[in-house]
């Protein structure tokens, strides 16, 4: 079991800024976290992406059930980008009606609503109902098995290979619970509106209703999301998410013993996590933290900030204890171009860089005239020469 630790505080005013104040003070101390009953468990924030805690995190293991997140993720991009509606009504096929597991109970020959179907794979983790909507979207199975590892690489999910949108046992389907934590922070990021599926309780169709089997919905209010597998080969597992004092966390667990087992060892890891790390937003990206010397441009200025929202995880109590110190290139020559690397925050715990970020250009400068830039080029030499 391993533990990472992303620690930082800001005051940021010039080119140099805050070196002098580092507190030369002893790390937090964070108590191990207990080995827990499954064969692999990754915790992560999920605003920054780091993983707190993991064990086995990247190994490859039968997924079962939790397959459905990116069959649900993929039909909500395909939502998303207009490829297919809410409306669309799905005729349901034979192999569809045929599928066993775990099901939504459609019937064949019947239509069904690309909705409804989403509902019954996330909350009633409908076996059929996942084939139904893969062939809507790509017309087989085997075809929206493509479209899932093509997604899976773009996700960057190195240890996770589909075979099939269900979980359904097959060599050579995979997943690990660190990509798993990777995918249901896509899915809570990308489209929030959909999420909210993740925390209903129950859903009915065809006169049946049938619960959500993610226990901890019921037991922690803080938890909305994600979704369980079950198979013999995979044991139980749950990737969960939950939200306490705007901090987000992603709990997987892989391989418990049982229903009530992947529910109180996930309680485990999200209690560890709420209790011993905080996660603090410094800056936000497009937000204006200084200004840099610009020769032979229209503007003799520019300014510059953070591409993305400086996030980091720490352990609780360690944010005062940080500083940081911000370097801006010292020849920045027009045209200057949104987005061009001018600088670097270092983000330190006495002599120890903890982190860095690139700093931007948040604007456009065009070249000057002729004679400005000359008289740059003049200046540029004689700063060059003293400097």
């Amino acid at each position: 079991m391993k533990i990472s630790h992303f620690l930082q505080k800001f005051c940021l005013s010039a080119v140099v800024v805050c070196a002098a104040s580092a507190v030369s003070a002893a790390p937090t101390v964070i108590p191990a976290m207990p080995e827990l009953a499954a064969k692999s468990y990754v915790l992560m924030d999920a605003i920054s992406g780091k993983v707190l805690v993991e064990n086995n995190g990247d190994e490859r293991l039968p997924p079962a059930s939790l397959t459905k997140l990116m069959t649900a993720y993929i039909a909500t991009k395909e939502i998303q980008n207009g490829q297919i509606a809410e409306q669309d009504m799905v005729t349901i096929s034979e192999k569809a009606w045929r599928t066993g597991g775990s099901r939504m109970f459609i019937d064949v020959g019947k239509q069904v609503s690309v909705d409804d179907l989403l509902h019954g794979i996330i909350i009633q983790s409908g076996n059929d109902a996942s084939v139904a909507l893969a062939e809507h979207i790509a017309g087989s199975e085997e075809a929206f098995s493509s479209m899932m590892n093509t997604a899976a690489t773009r996700l960057q999910l190195d240890n996770t290979h589909f075979l099939n949108a269900t979980g359904w046992p097959a060599e050579g389907h995979y997943s690990s619970a660190h990509d798993m934590a990777k995918l249901a922070r896509a899915i809570i990021y990308e489209d929030p509106a959909h999420y909210a599926i993740y925390a209903q309780k129950e859903f009915l169709w065809n006169g049946i209703k049938q619960p959500n089997r993610n226990l901890l919905l019921w037991r922690d209010k803080t938890v909305d999301g994600l979704k369980t597998g079950h198979t013999d080969e995979a044991g139980y597992c749950l990737v969960a998410s939950a939200v306490r004092d705007d901090m987000r966390l992603i709990s997987v667990v892989f391989g418990a013993s049982s229903e009530a087992s992947r529910a109180a060892e996930t309680q485990k890891l999200l209690t560890y996590g709420f209790r011993f790390f905080e996660t603090k937003t410094f800056y936000k990206k497009g937000a204006e933290l200084a200004q840099s010397k610009v020769w032979k441009g229209e503007d003799s200025q520019v300014k510059v900030g953070l591409a993305d929202d400086l996030t980091l995880t720490l352990p609780r109590g360690q944010v005062s204890k940080m500083a940081a110190t911000m370097v801006l290139n010292e020849s920045v020559v027009a045209p200057v171009n949104k987005g061009d690397r001018l600088g670097v925050v270092e983000v330190r715990l006495g002599d120890e860089v903890l982190h860095t970020a690139d700093l931007v250009a948040l604007q456009d400068v065009e070249e000057g005239g002729f004679f400005s830039r000359m008289l740059d080029a003049i200046r540029m030499f004689f700063y060059s020469l003293f400097n």
